[in-house]
């Protein structure tokens, strides 16, 4: 079959269902996603909330592992910008004695 011979189909529409709107606008949070988030809260004050946390912490030094590497990284902003929203500019300082350039 020569290449010139191959028709060029179209995929059909995606129908939406009768009624349906334009979804949910952006920025609103899945229900759900509200829902499980309130559900969860409840349980951690129910178990002690803030002062339990701690508790557990120290408890054994795998549960303080545990909070700083998975637990309290949560809170950090995903990204990190510098001022006025520019770059990050890192400085590095070297404490101590500095060796003399000749």
């Amino acid at each position: 079959m020569a290449k010139q011979d191959l028709k060029t189909v179209e995929k059909p529409k995606k129908a939406f269902p009768v009624g349906a709107g334009p979804g949910r606008p952006k920025g609103l949070p899945n229900k759900m996603t509200t829902s499980a988030k309130e559900a969860i809260a409840a349980a951690a004050a129910a178990l002690g909330g803030s002062n339990r946390l701690v508790e557990w912490a120290q408890e054994d030094p795998l549960n303080e592992r545990a909070f700083w590497t998975s637990i309290y990284p949560k809170l950090l902003p995903l990204q990190v910008v510098g001022e006025g929203d520019g770059p990050l500019q890192v400085h590095i300082v070297r404490y101590g004695q500095q060796k003399e350039t000749p």
